[in-house]
């Protein structure tokens, strides 16, 4: 397999790793960034210095045969270790259970990374070997052992998170339980690279020569799983990260009908003019600001009883109950807009001493109220009622 199957990916993980710094950056106190950051990291390094260009360029400017063996093994536990730890951080629970089971997970891989450079040391490997170093020194002291460790954290990692995974999309739905699925299937593709790599081994100590499973059926698994295991991941952030604009976006168009019936009532009132690049929050406070200033602007033409008659209408007609009473609101904001507009001299407010009751003003009640305005005819209903009374 091509190597620009581990340069790519190595890229990708480089630029979402700068993307995420700033924000590590701003609280590097944050675990759950911390965790991310070192997940990013290490799979970038584990595309990187795993790539052949990269394993020779490593082994010829240290001088060292194989040493980029331990690294690259190395850096692979660091990835395993790193992915427990983010989904330990990801699933959430007391601050006290985290810290322990991230200190238990970094402190375990941290023994194993220790341990393989201790074993490569330990063994002779004067050989350089690139793409087959796994079988080569199957059979040799201390490298073996070095082989089989690396294999066994890698393989212990992709298991837990297979489990983990797996029970953890049962309590969840939506994106997250979509990235957990997707993240089992690369995990299974891993352990299925785990086994090739196992087998090639464990035929070299029967004296079998099952290298194929270890050069050309193990690395293209590791490309493959990559993808999985990282869209996984991110799928959930990116998605949470776009549902808060969306949803801002969606109750602006939704506010619409409301906002263009009270905002500028007051004649010495002008809403604020919004930069086209303000985020979609700011323009719903700047619209939810508009509407209830029309509230207290309308208040004292507020008809209840006019209201009233409005809610019994839309029950008879087989409404439910909360649309009966947005739908009632409708019509009494319609009839207070056209007081208004027959009220050129303001008479109205300016004698009013007592303040009408308006309608419910919390968000559900707002959204509510605009979609009967878009839907309905609140202004004819409130000329026909106003008649019959």
């Amino acid at each position: 397999m091509s190597d620009l199957s581990f340069f790519g990916p190595a890229l990708l993980g480089a630029l979402a790793f700068f993307i995420r710094l700033p924000g590590l950056l701003r609280n590097p106190r944050d675990p759950l960034l911390r965790a991310v950051a070192m997940l990013l990291l290490t799979a970038t390094g584990v595309f990187l210095f795993g790539s052949i260009p990269m394993i020779a360029k490593v082994n010829e400017m240290t001088g060292i045969a194989n040493i980029s063996a331990p690294l690259v093994y190395s850096i692979l536990t660091a990835f395993s270790g790193s992915c427990i730890v983010l989904l330990i951080n990801w699933r959430g629970g007391s601050p006290a259970r985290i810290r322990q089971a991230t200190r238990w997970c970094i402190g375990t891989y941290g023994l194993v990374i220790v341990a393989l450079f201790g074993l490569f040391a330990l063994g002779s490997a004067p050989v350089e070997r690139l793409r087959d170093l796994d079988t080569y020194y199957a059979n040799t002291p201390y490298i073996r052992e070095m082989i089989v460790l690396y294999l066994m954290a890698h393989t212990a990692s992709s298991l837990v998170m297979t489990s983990l995974c797996r029970r953890w999309s049962r309590e969840v739905d939506g994106e997250l339980r979509m990235g957990l699925h997707l993240m089992v299937f690369g995990y299974l593709v891993t352990v299925a690279y785990d086994a090739c790599k196992f087998s090639a081994v464990g035929a070299r100590w029967a004296g079998y020569d099952w290298d194929f499973l270890s050069t050309d059926i193990a690395r293209p698994l590791a490309s493959v799983a990559s993808p999985f295991v990282a869209i996984g991941f991110g799928l959930p952030l990116v998605v949470q990260r776009l549902k808060g604009p969306w949803w801002d976006w969606k109750r602006h168009r939704e506010l619409g009908p409301l906002w263009r019936l009270l905002h500028n009532l007051a004649p010495d009132h002008k809403s604020p003019r919004i930069s086209w690049f303000a985020p979609p929050g700011v323009r719903v406070l700047q619209r939810e600001s508009d509407i209830h200033d029309g509230f207290l602007t309308l208040n004292p033409y507020f008809d209840r009883g006019l209201r009233d008659a409005a809610r019994a209408d839309a029950l008879a007609g087989g409404a439910a109950p909360e649309d009966a009473e947005a739908y009632a609101d409708a019509v009494m904001l319609t009839a207070a807009r056209e007081g208004l507009r027959a009220d050129p001299g303001h008479q109205v407010i300016a004698s009013s001493e007592a303040l009408q009751e308006g309608p419910g003003g919390d968000s559900l009640d707002l959204a509510r109220i605009s979609k009967a305005l878009g839907r309905h005819s609140p202004a004819g209903a409130a000329v026909r009622l106003t008649v019959q009374g």
